[in-house]
């Protein structure tokens, strides 16, 4: 894919629309959130975590008192949670839906749907969803940002393990599952309009997912990662961006250097 973006800032206004974001408690949900509050948007949070997005909830709304924001809990690994998330949010007025939810190097099991659960969570709910939602987007006049990752270029699919249950390299499995993420969205969107998906990459940037190295290991290079890696504030423009830039086929939103 082509990485075609050249936006350092986003000014929008997003009074009266209405955001649904997973994954919204981790380094760079937490900086979506805060600037789509800025922005004036209404926010749906989809996180496992009631807790969590209950407490950021209440963060944003010091800084952003005229904030409306709504929780609904769903674990992207079990999938009778994500369709009851997918249901509540066909009865709201959503106008645009971003895919921000991930997992890189977490313990492997696999789920009740048979897939890998990397796969699953990265992959095979956000598609759900998108699926489901599409028409409800359209009808709008919204769209879908999906958070995709430069790992995709990592390996090749392999037909004969499709989710990449036998791998072991987090890279690879998580790249894997981006990929059938980033092309299978711009397949099911082929036809429809350039303006109602988005697939976008942060760049590489200093998250809880490049925390996961041996505890002595990270305590070493965490200071020259969080120097060399670009920070989650400047990382979220790029799906910012993605509220209001176009994709085709052959493209992604990210930065321009470093694929």
């Amino acid at each position: 894919m082509r990485s075609d973006c050249k936006t350092t800032k986003v000014n929008q206004n997003l009074k009266g629309k209405t955001v649904a974001i997973t994954g919204s408690t981790g380094g760079i949900g937490l900086e979506l959130c805060r600037a789509l509050a800025k922005m004036g948007a209404d926010l749906i949070l989809l996180n496992r975590s009631y807790a969590r997005s209950e407490q950021q909830v209440l963060s944003l709304q010091e800084e952003f008192p005229t904030l409306r924001a709504e929780i609904l809990t769903v674990d992207m690994e079990q999938p009778s949670e994500v369709k009851a998330a997918t249901d509540a949010l066909k009865s709201r007025s959503i106008d645009a839906l971003i895919l921000n939810a991930g997992a890189y190097h977490i313990s492997r099991k696999t789920c009740e749907t048979e897939f890998d659960n990397v796969f699953q969570i990265n992959f095979v709910s956000p598609y759900y969803m998108a699926r489901e939602l599409m028409p409800h987007l359209l009808a709008r006049g919204g769209k879908v940002i999906a958070v995709g990752s430069i790992a995709h270029n990592y390996s090749k699919i392999d037909p004969n393990d499709v989710d990449f249950s036998t791998y072991r390299a987090s890279s690879k499995v998580y790249g894997n599952a981006k990929r059938h993420l980033m092309y299978g969205l711009l397949e099911l969107f082929r036809g429809v309009g350039s303006s109602a998906l988005s697939v976008t990459h942060p760049g590489i940037t200093f998250t809880n997912i490049t925390a996961h190295y041996p505890r002595v290991i990270f305590a070493v290079i965490k200071h020259p990662m969080k120097v060399i890696f670009m920070k989650p504030r400047k990382a979220a423009l790029s799906i910012l961006a993605g509220l209001r830039e176009d994709c085709s086929a052959d493209q992604w939103i990210g930065p321009q250097w470093f694929d």
